[in-house]
């Protein structure tokens, strides 16, 4: 044998070691010896044996005891025990097989038997482990496959959405578009139309400076000077809407930017600012708190190669937990005390020190997440929002764009009473 297997024999008579040990020896085995059951239990510890023939009547501790001191240990249960004996009551022998051992051999030994025995006890402890490392290994590839198959049912449902939400979106926004044109060409018209029209009729008032007591009265009932001077506010003020309908017809286009099979260069900024937007109504003044301040602190950074929308539902991802953990803070306190001590969400961004990546940092000063909380809350349907409220999937789902779709990292530090940031690193390229 290459590498041999290691018998241990315990017998308290030198001629049963001397017999034993040279047959097992001749046989290819590694054997060692111990002529009492304290001496086996010692020298264990320093070789773990493949198998040990143990006699039963022996001084000090007898084969039982040390059978069951050794099926007692996790280092040594499983070792296969063959107990040698003269003694003949089944009673002795049911007591073997009870404390674990595998087998008897009866004393005066035949060689032959003893080497079948001991070849077949070895075989069957190597079928065994070779069976549980079988099971061991298959048990980690089903549950590395299980894993990818949530990960891949994940990825499906989110592809799904995106893509529905897109579509939407996109739909809304291709929609929002066509009137709002429509409406923005006209009210340049209409401000050159009326522009001519005032002067025509300043040039009236100024040809008949006497235009009749019924004209003067008209002009009086009608307050022609405020309607001449309100049109033109009316005009600045429908022109501020078209452009704040564009703006929004924009950055929906943004966020629903429907993604390449292949990553593309694109401004994260963009990204984010279209997100803000669309959170918008959200962050408004309510009857219960003032604004909520999403505060912007860009830094220089290049454009970066990804897959923006899904950068995009990241962003949407974190920010909405940002404003629902500030909404859940604010159920303590009064909107006097929210005003003294406003909500702020903080979006800052940054290239790296090594140039090689970028950070994007979204901090909340809400109530911060407690330390036993942190671990869990990537992890696949965990939330701490009451039910209806929250999913569980949004961060699982944000964790998985960043770092196994785009390479880079998303963390998370929070602080109770303080509030929480999230930190995105993305690779440049």
């Amino acid at each position: 044998m290459s590498d041999a297997e290691l018998i241990l024999v315990v017998d308290d008579t030198p001629a049963n070691l001397d017999v034993i040990s040279e047959a097992l020896t001749d046989a290819g085995y590694e054997v060692a010896i111990a002529i009492d059951g304290e001496r086996a239990l010692k020298q264990i510890e320093y070789a773990l044996p493949s198998l040990i023939l143990l006699d039963v009547m022996m001084p000090g501790i007898d084969g039982f005891e040390t059978c069951h001191r050794l099926k007692s240990s996790p280092a040594t249960k499983n070792i296969p025990v063959i107990f040698m004996t003269a003694l003949s009551d089944p009673a002795d022998k049911v007591k073997g097989f009870e404390l674990g051992a595998v087998d008897y051999i009866t004393k005066p030994f035949e060689e032959m038997e003893v080497l079948a025995r001991v070849n077949t006890h070895i075989k069957l402890r190597n079928l065994n482990k070779e069976l549980e490392q079988r099971v061991v290994d298959r048990t980690a590839e089903l549950t590395t496959a299980l894993a990818q198959l949530k990960r891949s049912q994940l990825q499906l449902v989110q592809s799904e959405k995106m893509s529905a939400l897109g579509n939407l979106v996109a739909g809304v926004a291709h929609e929002i578009n066509n009137p709002v044109g429509f409406i923005y060409g006209n009210i340049n018209e209409l401000n050159f139309a009326l522009k001519d029209i005032i002067h025509h009729l300043r040039l009236y008032q100024k040809q008949f400076p006497n235009p009749g007591a019924q004209i003067e009265q008209d002009v009086k009932d009608i307050d022609l000077e405020y309607v001449l001077e309100d049109v033109e506010k009316m005009l600045a003020s429908m022109e501020i809407g078209c452009d704040r309908l564009r703006n929004i017809s924009t950055s929906l286009r943004t966020f629903s930017r429907a993604d390449t099979v292949t990553p593309v260069s694109a401004n994260l900024h963009d990204g984010i600012d279209s997100t803000v937007m669309i959170l918008q109504h959200r962050l408004k003044a309510n009857d219960t708190r003032p604004e909520i301040q999403a505060i912007e602190k860009y830094g220089e950074i290049p454009l970066v190669k990804c897959y923006l929308g899904q950068l995009n539902q990241v962003f949407m991802n974190i920010l909405s937990n940002a404003i629902d953990a500030l909404e859940e803070a604010n159920r303590d306190r009064t909107f006097a005390e929210i005003e003294a001590n406003p909500n702020v969400i903080t979006i800052a961004t940054a290239l790296t020190d090594d140039r090689k990546s970028i950070t994007v940092k979204i901090r909340d000063n809400g109530k911060g997440i407690s330390a036993p909380v942190i671990p869990h809350i990537f992890d696949h349907l965990f939330t701490t929002k009451v039910v209806g409220k929250g999913t569980g999937l949004g961060l699982s789902i944000s964790k998985q764009i960043v770092e196994e779709t785009h390479g880079g990292t998303l963390t998370c530090h929070s602080v109770l009473g303080e509030g929480t940031e999230f930190t995105i690193d993305l690779p440049i390229e």
